[in-house]
């Protein structure tokens, strides 16, 4: 079912114009029957001009009764049957009761590999052509920590490079996130179990949220994501991994298809060496806790008052920075 915002989203232009898209899309769904689904695809972007005007007079997510947001899960099913050929399964899964999650990473065992960063394309459906990552693994000299100078594009042989460290970014998921504050649509919003997501087709492309972000976190995606069929994640879930059209801002949901059931997010999985913790901050057992409880941790940017919920910790005696 729904979930209540907040705050009430915006109309587009009051409650008029949803009144009118009820209405409208009931035609176009009724009146025009047998007509309208018997459109070619290639007019409408590969869909339907049904479903193309599902998309495009859709309400915003958080408004959206549990009707409406079925039809949507409907329509994304079917967009990948006729597109990759996979018979996917879109679910609306809602934050987990008493849950709010948490990463922290261990920089002494990041070793640069960039397996998480594969796994997280993979996972989450992510054009292969535009090079779309949530996840960006820096490479710095020992001894320093300047973000604006680390290599974002390493190339090398073979890592670890001597004298070198790794720091992984990504979405901080932040408490106090200064994104949604600049979303002039409130396309995005934080969850209650911490986790901030995108309502797509809410979302316009102005990228004040990606201004707004100190991380570097959120990502626009410049064209129609290119997903190999073969290697299409058919497991979705419609604030996360669902695939985004173009011209919208995208970035980590920590795994929300994955975390929502009860799993580990994907790059956590993929990490080879053990250095991702992820887990529930509100569970005292937690290995995420232990890990806050019992090791120095910092938080990238702490002076800006975001509050984001990844922390960095290492097993050297000696900081890097």
């Amino acid at each position: 079912m729904s979930r209540q915002p907040d705050s009430d989203p915006p109309d587009r232009d009051g409650q008029g114009f949803n009144t009118f898209r009820r209405r409208f899309l009931a035609g176009v769904a009724t009146a025009g029957g047998a007509v309208v689904t018997a459109h070619a695809t290639g007019a409408w972007g590969g869909q339907t001009l049904q479903d193309a005007m599902g998309s495009l007079l859709q309400d915003h997510y958080q408004r959206m009764t549990k009707d409406e947001i079925h039809a949507a899960l409907e329509r994304i099913e079917r967009n990948a049957r006729r597109r990759y050929g996979v018979d996917a399964r879109c679910e609306d899964l809602p934050p987990l009761p008493n849950t709010v999650f948490g990463y922290a990473l261990n920089i002494s065992k990041c070793k640069g590999y960039r397996d998480c960063v594969e796994a997280c394309v993979k996972e989450n459906n992510l054009g292969r052509d535009s090079q779309m990552q949530y996840i960006r693994v820096l490479q710095m000299p020992d001894g320093t920590m300047d973000l604006e100078k680390a290599e974002h594009y390493y190339d090398a042989k073979q890592v670890p490079v001597p004298g070198h460290w790794y720091l992984p970014v990504q979405c901080m998921q932040c408490d106090n996130p200064p994104c949604v504050k600049a979303c002039p649509t409130k396309a995005t919003w934080k969850e209650p179990d911490g986790i901030v997501v995108v309502d797509y087709d809410w979302c316009i492309g102005c990228r004040y949220c990606m201004t707004a972000c100190p991380y570097w976190a959120r990502h626009f995606n410049w064209t129609e994501p290119q997903i190999p069929a073969a290697e299409f994640n058919p497991n979705l879930n419609y604030l996360g991994n669902r695939p985004r059209p173009k011209g919208v801002v995208e970035k980590c949901h920590f795994c929300s298809q994955r975390a929502r059931k009860g799993r580990q997010p994907a790059c956590q999985e993929a990490c080879p060496t053990g250095a991702r913790v992820f887990g529930n901050l509100l569970d005292p057992k937690s290995e995420i806790r232990w890990v806050l409880e019992n090791k120095n941790v910092f938080r990238l940017k702490e002076d800006l008052g975001t509050e984001p919920k990844f922390w960095y910790f290492s097993d050297d005696r000696v900081s890097r920075a």
